[in-house]
């Protein structure tokens, strides 16, 4: 059961929702409800003013209200009930779908929730060489952001692009905005495939003051390289994301799951019987599925340690 605290205060006023953006209204009510929460103006507990209060303090019919309060809602940050007033809860990870082409905005956007970008860095610079030796040249870009939800920073974003398949692209276009929806729209490029790499490691002073964590905090490190879908190299990038707001997720088809199930039985045949030779694509699915269980137990082990070596 969650405690309600006193209502948050509305004599804290919103700036008005400026109508000219191309962020909906529920989006710009939204962020500035989640900031109030992130900055702790409204602690864990607190009850939220009315929908009608906070169409009074926004200036904006009461559908853009709820839809910014289901946004919350979905997002964790509070707790809605039937004729009671929306409280705030105890924050929860955000989740990311770490198999998947697509990246975080579509991720959050596919679940009602507005991921800010701030660019920081887009410019023609050196590249390691490894991004060279991917892209089969040096000509590339470096872009350089910071995600966030409710002005609480949960990512910090390099990038590297090929520079010569994106003429006249700005910083300007990739403020807020979807990297890979940016590059479809204005220049028929649709990311394919990829690999991504999961690490945890301890956040050095650059990487905590991108994240605002302490120094030597733990972080959970995503590295890949994706190729459009005509297997052209199409992006290079390392995300380093807040260990307490985001949370790795690994989709297993039913297949697969069927097929954990089975491996045991599978391995050991009936006496008298011959083993069975099973098809490549099920012995596929099951490398798979062992490699990314592989994969997690690694991860905890190196946060834990990690964690460890911060208390200590």
């Amino acid at each position: 059961m969650v405690s309600r605290k006193k209502q948050g205060s509305s004599a804290s006023r919103a700036l008005a929702v400026d109508r000219n953006r191309a962020e909906p209204l529920h989006a710009q009510v939204a962020a500035d409800l989640m900031q109030r929460v992130a900055s702790g103006l409204w602690p864990v507990g607190t009850a939220l003013p009315s929908e009608a209060g906070l169409c009074e303090q926004f200036g904006v019919a009461r559908s853009v209200v709820r839809q910014a309060l289901g946004q919350m809602a979905a997002a964790g940050l509070i707790q809605r009930d039937a004729g009671r007033p929306a409280v705030v809860c105890a924050p929860r990870p955000h989740r990311r779908m770490v198999q998947r082409s697509t990246g975080l905005y579509e991720q959050f956007e596919h679940i009602g929730l507005a991921l800010q970008t701030r660019i920081l860095t887009f410019e023609r610079r050196p590249a390691p060489a490894e991004v060279v030796a991917f892209f089969g040249t040096d000509d590339v870009l470096f872009l350089e952001r910071v995600r966030s939800v409710g002005g609480a920073r949960i990512a910090y974003v390099h990038t590297w692009l090929p520079r010569a398949r994106l003429p006249g692209l700005t910083a300007a276009e990739l403020e807020n905005a979807s990297l890979h929806r940016v590059l479809a729209e204005r220049f028929g490029i649709h990311p394919g495939g990829g690999r991504h790499h999961i690490r945890a490691v301890a956040a050095d002073e650059p990487l905590a003051q991108a994240l605002q964590v302490a120094v030597n905090s733990p972080l959970l490190m995503l590295q890949g390289e994706g190729r459009d879908t005509d297997d052209a190299p199409l992006e290079w990038f390392t995300t380093w994301h807040h260990p307490d707001k985001l949370a790795f997720e690994v989709d297993v088809s039913r297949d697969g799951e069927s097929l954990a199930r089975r491996v045991e039985s599978d391995r050991l045949p009936a006496a008298g019987s011959k083993p069975k030779k099973r098809p490549a694509a099920q012995v596929d699915r099951r490398q798979e599925l062992e490699r990314i269980e592989a994969m997690a137990a690694a991860l905890a082990q190196a946060i834990a340690k990690l964690k460890q070596g911060a208390a200590s």
